[in-house]
């Protein structure tokens, strides 16, 4: 009897930092804390971050994720996504005198914050952005219509008209590529030498962080699995990073089982890493079902550790 051909070897190479962030966790505990305190069902306005196994984990418990206010009966309570939401959503929870909690991450709130106070001090907004997304769709929603411009790329600020006689200021997305909104920002600055600029980058560390352990990623492994949601700015972002530092084969999944196995038959470094929003248990599902196939030598890539903690609000600090 011919003894059983033994697996191929691969070299799997962790990315540190990866996966949950500070907001993340908090949106998370926030769900949870509500559901302790007042039972179930509980109401989330959207999904509390954009990864469907962590929502159909909190839907197990007792949470019920809805498109709009208009879903939630009036005598529950509802939470808003840690994307932020515009203004008109609280507004909307208080005229019908709702109980509700904000899970908007506090990077987020601090963005809503200075575009505030730009427009306070008589500027139009140009935000750095995708159209679409949610945080955008909450951070325009803090100003009046028309208050803000959102610009995607170099392009769209060369087409940019400012209203006249008007002073600018920018924010961004706080999930952007750390290089593209660099360039974006570069190009305001040369066309709008006056423009005003976020005191520090609104771009989050953890957002910051995951790419940089990526660039280094890239340069050492020959495949590269992003776990997380496809509707994840961040981790969509990640699989950008990844190919722009010389690692084309990079591949965003959501779980093990969307795993293309052909596109890793060829390689002996594997890097993985999470978007802010993807747990760990998924990383490790991602890691034993390597270990199914191949003789797998594990070891972490460590760019920096990270120490954030965000307090949870005072409704449900105790």
């Amino acid at each position: 009897m011919l003894a059983a051909s033994p697996k191929p070897r691969l070299k799997i190479l962790l990315a540190a930092p990866r996966g949950f962030c500070a907001g993340v966790e908090r949106a998370i505990q926030i769900v949870e804390r509500a559901l302790a305190k007042w039972g179930a069902p509980v109401y989330v306005r959207h999904e509390i971050v954009h990864n469907r196994f962590v929502v159909e984990s909190l839907e197990a418990k007792g949470a019920v994720f809805v498109a709009e206010l208009d879903a939630v009966p009036d005598d529950r309570p509802v939470i808003f996504s840690a994307h932020g939401v515009p203004k008109s959503v609280p507004a909307a929870a208080r005229s019908r005198a709702m109980t509700y909690v904000d899970a908007t991450c506090p990077l987020v709130s601090k963005v809503h914050h200075e575009a505030e106070r730009h427009f306070a001090a008589g500027h139009h907004i140009v935000l750095i952005g995708h159209a679409g997304h949610p945080e955008v769709i909450g951070t325009i929603g803090q100003l009046p219509v028309g208050a803000v411009t959102l610009v995607e790329t170099v392009a769209d600020v060369t087409r940019f008209e400012p209203p006249p006689a008007a002073g600018l200021a920018y924010v961004t997305q706080t999930t952007l590529s750390v290089d593209d909104t660099a360039a974006i920002a570069a190009a305001l600055r040369m066309r709008f030498p006056g423009i005003v600029g976020p005191r520090k980058d609104d771009i989050c560390y953890a957002t910051t962080n995951r790419q940089a352990a990526v660039k280094e990623l890239a340069a050492q492994a020959d495949a590269l699995l992003v776990v997380g949601a496809p509707n994840s700015s961040n981790s969509r972002r990640l699989v950008e990073v990844a190919t722009g530092a010389g690692c084309p084969r990079a591949m965003l999944i959501q779980r093990a089982s969307d795993i293309d196995w052909t596109m890793l038959a060829q390689a002996r470094t594997l890097g993985i890493t999470a978007g802010a929003s993807a747990p760990e248990t998924l990383v490790d599902e991602v890691i034993e079902a390597a270990r199914t196939r191949y003789e797998v030598e594990l070891a972490e890539l460590v760019v920096t550790r990270e120490d954030v903690h965000f307090n949870l609000p005072r409704a449900l600090a105790d």
